[in-house]
């Protein structure tokens, strides 16, 4: 071996280990902003943005000794308030006097966007820091997520270099443009938190307004009628269940898969006569991508926050279970 070759080789040898330290180093930051999402008192502001759009919310965070209690009030537009009190969600529409129950897994809320578990994410995503900046006034640690692929987007979490709270987070496509982004622009992180912020403002009209109970009901741990051929990798199903649809004693099967970080809603609605049965379609509503086909006398609908292409590969793989 020529003494080129021999440094060469040397020299990887040696980097292996410090890129490894640095993907650990980098996923212990991501744990950090778990658990400070889930274990502290914070209240603050925070801008959403997804194309042309954007959308400012006061969000106030607080544990106790019965567990978590968090209040989001959308300051913009169409009054909207959702509660959290551990894992039941209630989401207040005072112009359409509706709430809407439901469970905490199908609620991912900023700053509480990242997985409990972070299991196999490495092998879809290159995980590294990036730089120290300022958000919100906080000194804050950027945390890179690569894909590994063309199956999902990039990820760049910054956390606050004190108590690890997630202080901006954007979503980026394979150009690194962005997608989605939510970040602060002003926040308390512990402290005495004044719990009136808590309180709902409309929680003693709604109790005249019409209840939406978005609970599941019916598990379909096997996948139910339905065989999902295209394997996605990286995305296993972590539910399956029945749910109600718009229409009385209709029934949809609604499937989630996920790679930790990335989620994917597989709807199967029957069409009755004389409903429109669509053709292969895929558009965007904001930074969701959906793919619609008709399936004998069903419609699919599949959305996600990842490239459209992978919302096709999985539809087109949907079949009917043999029996």
């Amino acid at each position: 071996m020529s003494r080129a070759l021999a440094l060469l080789a040397l020299s990887a040898s040696l980097s292996l280990p410090a890129y490894a330290q640095q993907q650990l180093d980098a996923a212990a930051w991501l744990q950090k902003m778990v658990v400070a999402a889930q274990k502290l008192n914070y209240t603050g502001t925070f801008t959403y943005q997804s194309g042309g759009s954007a959308e400012t919310s006061r969000i106030t965070h607080v544990v106790a000794a019965n567990g978590e209690q968090e209040k989001l009030e959308v300051l913009d537009g169409s009054p909207r308030e959702v509660l959290r009190t551990n894992d039941e969600v209630r989401c207040f529409l005072p112009e359409d006097k509706t709430v809407i129950i439901e469970r905490r897994w199908q609620y991912k809320g900023f700053p509480a966007l990242l997985p409990s578990s972070f299991g196999g994410l490495g092998e879809y995503y290159k995980i590294h820091k990036g730089e120290l900046s300022r958000v919100a006034g906080l000194e804050s640690q950027l945390i890179i997520l690569e894909p590994r692929d063309a199956l999902r987007y990039g990820h760049l979490f910054w956390a606050d270099t004190n108590s690890g709270l997630l202080l901006k987070a954007r979503m980026v496509d394979e150009r690194n443009d962005t997608i989605e982004q939510f970040a602060f622009s002003q926040v308390q992180i512990g402290g005495t938190i004044n719990r009136d912020l808590l309180k709902s403002r409309f929680a003693e009209q709604s109790t005249h307004w019409r209840v939406q109970n978005a609970h599941a009901a019916e598990t379909l741990p096997a996948g139910g009628d339905w065989v999902f051929k295209t394997q996605l990798p990286g995305f296993r199903k972590s539910a399956g269940m029945k749910r109600q649809t718009a229409r009385a004693g209709v029934e949809a099967a609604h499937f989630v898969f996920s790679d930790g970080l990335a989620s994917i809603s597989v709807f199967i609605e029957p069409l009755a006569e004389g409903d429109v049965r669509p053709g292969p379609a895929t558009y965007s509503a904001g930074a969701i991508n959906v793919y619609k086909r008709t399936l004998g006398n069903n419609l699919i609908t599949i959305l996600g926050e990842v490239p459209p292409a992978t919302l096709k590969r999985l539809g087109e793989g949907i079949e009917p279970r043999k029996k």
